[in-house]
């Protein structure tokens, strides 16, 4: 009996010397924490927008376009985004951060998103125009009181963010880790975490317009600021790689684009925008 509690007592303590061995090796993954990490990351999005009044303005002319409709410009799966040469001719995302704890996280980013005038629509438009008549845009000169015009031939108008509708944007986001829910037990295999966040920043567009038969303004310009929130799940892969997948909608107000090359020539308008993002990225300790 006396070696029998002996050889328990043994066991007991290697069995509790185990577990205590296998809750450091838990605490001990480098998955566990995320304080001091940086991440980085980059991806691709679809875009829908609500419709905007915009209101355009000059010397000769002052007019708003009412419920204006918009879409995105997709590219779909290409080598564009993969490509140095051409990677900002997609809509894309990037995304630079810092974990500050192990949930919260600071980051800087760019939302590279496409907004295109839907040309061939018919919208209320309310102003005047006033042009010279040795004007190309005289044939429209009127005065415009909630009155249907066809914008499908393009002279008149057309108006696309396309190079593009850009958010420079910094972001506050949470993490948590929900392996468990899926029964994951070795997180620097695989590990599944849910992000949401708040952001804020300006939008520095390069606007392509034709009006009016008006040359065109070909540069970017800081045009407004920007709001969103977003939600995410990410699954990371052998600790340093990751796939994420958000949801992301905010606000913009640009009442400074520049439309001509008339620095008198200006288009103002807001709206509210919702992002569908997939992005790939690496998460890593330096």
């Amino acid at each position: 009996m006396k070696n029998l509690f002996t050889a328990a007592c043994v066991a007991f303590l290697f069995t509790n010397c185990l577990s205590a061995q296998e809750d450091i090796k838990i605490q001990d993954k480098y998955t566990a924490h995320n304080k001091g990490k940086f991440f980085v990351s980059w991806g691709g999005n679809r875009d829908s927008y609500s419709k905007s009044d915009v209101t355009f303005s000059g010397k000769d002319y002052n007019f708003t376009v009412e419920n204006m409709t918009a879409h995105d410009k997709p590219k779909g799966w290409h080598v564009d985004y993969i490509n140095p040469a051409r990677m900002t001719i997609p809509q894309t995302n990037f995304r630079l951060g810092y974990f500050i704890n192990d949930h919260y996280s600071i980051a800087i980013g760019v939302d590279h998103m496409k907004y295109v005038m839907t040309q061939n629509q018919i919208a209320n438009v309310t102003g005047e125009v006033n042009l010279p008549l040795t004007d190309a845009g005289s044939v429209h000169n009127g005065v415009y009181n909630n009155t249907p015009v066809d914008f499908s031939d393009g002279t008149f108008l057309k108006f696309e963010h396309t190079d593009g509708l850009n958010y420079v944007n910094t972001e506050f986001s949470r993490h948590d880790d929900i392996s468990s829910l899926f029964k994951i037990k070795n997180t620097d295999k695989i590990q599944v975490n849910l992000t949401e966040g708040v952001g804020v920043g300006v939008l520095y567009p390069r606007t392509n317009t034709t009006l009016l038969g008006k040359e065109r303004h070909d540069d970017f310009h800081v045009s407004g600021f920007g709001t969103s929130v977003k939600a995410g799940l990410n699954l990371t892969f052998f600790k340093h790689f990751y796939i994420q997948g958000e949801l992301k909608g905010g606000y913009i107000n640009m009442q400074d684009i520049r439309t001509t090359q008339s620095t008198d020539d200006k288009a103002a308008q807001d709206f509210f925008f919702f992002q569908r993002i997939i992005a790939f990225g690496g998460i890593f300790k330096i």
